[in-house]
């Protein structure tokens, strides 16, 4: 197969980009609730329709990125790679026998 000799520092230098999901997960969680409330608001002062359907919609939102931010934590909380629970890339640690 092609990709058994390789010769590049892929597996050394490779980083997860679970921070990065996780600091975007945080923002849109933030985000979403608090457009959910503001029309939530206007709703219930204009009666109009749309705004019900667009706190629907922020809600959901807001709830994807929970339950993103509980799976990150989840593994985070596992040790699987890419988190810090392990090594500085996401290898484990030896034990000198």
């Amino acid at each position: 197969m092609w990709l058994r000799n390789r010769a590049g520092t892929e597996p050394v230098t490779a980083r997860s980009p679970l921070g990065l999901r996780r600091v975007l997960s945080l923002v849109v969680l933030a985000l979403a609730v608090v457009a959910a409330v503001v029309f939530a608001v206007l709703a219930m002062n204009t009666g109009a329709e749309v705004w019900r359907w667009e706190a629907a919609i922020a809600a959901a939102v807001a709830v994807i990125a929970a339950i993103d931010l509980l799976v990150l934590r989840r593994r985070r909380a596992a040790g699987q790679p890419g988190s810090r629970s392990r090594g500085q890339h996401g290898d484990q640690e030896q034990e000198d026998h």
